[in-house]
């Protein structure tokens, strides 16, 4: 009997055996990833800035987040430039458009980046011309990341009341 059960044992071991070997394949898997031409930019709504003049000069500041995808795919790094004009009103009366004081870098909510490494150095002074405010080196900054520049103006202490406005041209250009 004992015999009889070890025998049929072995051979249900032997058949699960063969059995389990008879269905195990490999699979090999691919993906193609493509980039896409270059990086966009993503504007928030208009920034606004309040104050109430009191004779002194005040420093104000905003702090607009872009958004800044770079799905490329090649890792060769982007620039962030502004150019600005300065705060005017409608009877002519202006102040400068101010100067990015910092900026803080993220990756954006939902996003996987490689966090940039920027080498800008900070004031950098808002003029009508474009200055690189920000630049995620070589191999950082792919993916979706959020660029918050902080940006400070002077009011002078002689401003005259008004509504005034200025107009940031915010552009991404790639590294060279």
């Amino acid at each position: 009997m004992k015999k009889r059960i070890v025998i049929t044992l072995s051979i249900v071991t032997a058949a699960l055996a063969v059995a389990a070997a008879a269905v195990a394949a490999s699979l090999s898997a691919t993906a193609a990833v493509t980039g896409t031409a270059g990086v966009s930019l993503a504007l928030p709504s208009t920034p606004a800035i309040n104050a109430t003049l009191n004779g002194a000069d005040q420093q104000l500041a905003y702090a607009p987040q872009l958004g800044v995808t770079d799905a490329r795919g090649t890792g060769t790094g982007w620039n962030v430039t502004v150019a600005a004009t300065p705060f005017t009103d409608t009877a002519g009366h202006s102040f400068a458009a101010g100067v990015v004081k910092s900026i803080v870098q993220a990756c954006s909510t939902g996003s996987t980046c490689s966090t940039p490494t920027n080498s800008v150095s900070y004031p950098v002074s808002l003029t009508s011309t474009a200055s690189k405010v920000f630049s995620a080196a070589a191999n950082t900054g792919m993916g979706k990341v959020d660029v918050t520049p902080t940006i400070e103006t002077t009011v002078p202490g002689n401003a005259y009341a008004g509504n005034y406005t200025s107009t940031l041209t915010i552009a991404t250009a790639l590294s060279p």
